[in-house]
């Protein structure tokens, strides 16, 4: 049994069309779909390096797991150390003003914001400079994302 070249069905012997399409039988096969190499997330560099920035440290674990590329696996631990430790300062501060009455509750807000606005400006620094293929380190995030990109395998 002959196959067809254009949709794929099933034609059978000395049929000259094809019954689902109506392509002629014989003709040349569709050409064969690039798959992307093993170990990798399927998307360009650059643009897995952003998507490891994109919902934080979860994207980080995600892509850190998924990706083998060096580029990939520096963007992605890089996120999980940066906004994974502002991430536990929030929490961490949270529980530190507890308790301390109005004041202690306005000087909470004023540090709590002030690293939302960090966090921001990390964000959309981060995803562009990954976007342009660009290695842009974090002082002292990049030396444990480094080690962390390095000594995971999966």
């Amino acid at each position: 049994m002959a196959f067809c070249g254009k949709c794929g069905s099933q034609v059978p012997d000395g049929v000259l069309y094809c019954p689902q399409c109506g392509a002629q039988v014989g003709a040349s096969a569709p050409p064969p779909v690039a798959m992307a190499p093993a170990g990798t997330s399927g998307l360009q560099e650059n643009v897995a390096g952003l998507l490891s920035y994109l919902l934080g440290w979860l994207t980080g674990i995600i892509f850190l797991l998924i990706d083998k590329r060096p580029f990939v696996r520096f963007h992605a631990a890089q996120s999980i150390v940066v906004f994974g430790a502002l991430s536990i300062l929030h929490f961490v501060l949270s529980f530190a003003f507890l308790g301390s009455g109005v004041y202690g509750w306005g000087l909470w807000f004023l540090i709590v914001r002030c690293i939302d606005l960090v966090s921001l400006i990390l964000w959309i620094v981060l995803m562009i400079q990954a976007y342009q293929g660009r290695r842009f380190e974090v002082p002292i995030a990049a030396g444990i994302a480094k080690n962390i990109a390095g000594s995971v395998s999966v």
